[in-house]
């Protein structure tokens, strides 16, 4: 029995050591040229990785629209401000800009690989620029 504790004790100590933390800016322009974006589309991470979303940029937050069945959505960042968040759930992952959301402001994250979830993912309408966005993010998963 001790073996046993021990053993998950060090499983857990070393996954969520080899976890990382990835940041992505909130961004008026990205050096490719595109407005109102997060500086990568799509994010591809471990799980049990953090992303910490920056605001580089006024005017700008994350709120998270869809995930993998079961996640409990987060409650959207206030303007202007970081946000981070550990995945522990495999799957994809779509969020907004809540203001410049019909611009295109949106991102993915695949989180273990795990696009299980994709077609309840492309059937989200965010409306304007970002659903024609989001289609063509999906297209190339």
């Amino acid at each position: 029995m001790k073996f046993i504790i021990i053993s998950i004790i060090s499983f857990y100590f070393t996954f969520y050591s080899f976890s990382k933390e990835i940041i992505i800016d909130m961004l008026n322009k990205r050096d490719d040229g595109q407005k109102m974006v997060y500086s990568q589309d799509i994010a591809k991470i471990a799980l049990g990785d953090t992303i910490k979303w920056l605001p580089t940029n006024g005017g700008h937050n994350v709120e998270f629209l869809a995930g993998p069945e079961g996640f409990e959505l987060p409650p959207k960042s206030y303007i202007n401000k970081e946000v981070s968040i550990t995945f522990n759930k495999s799957g994809i992952y779509l969020y907004v800009c809540s203001p410049h959301s019909i611009m295109g402001m949106i991102g993915l994250v695949i989180v273990g690989n795990d696009t299980s979830n994709k077609d309840s993912i492309i059937s989200y309408d965010i409306g304007g620029k970002g659903t024609r966005k989001l289609k063509k993010l999906l297209e190339g998963i």
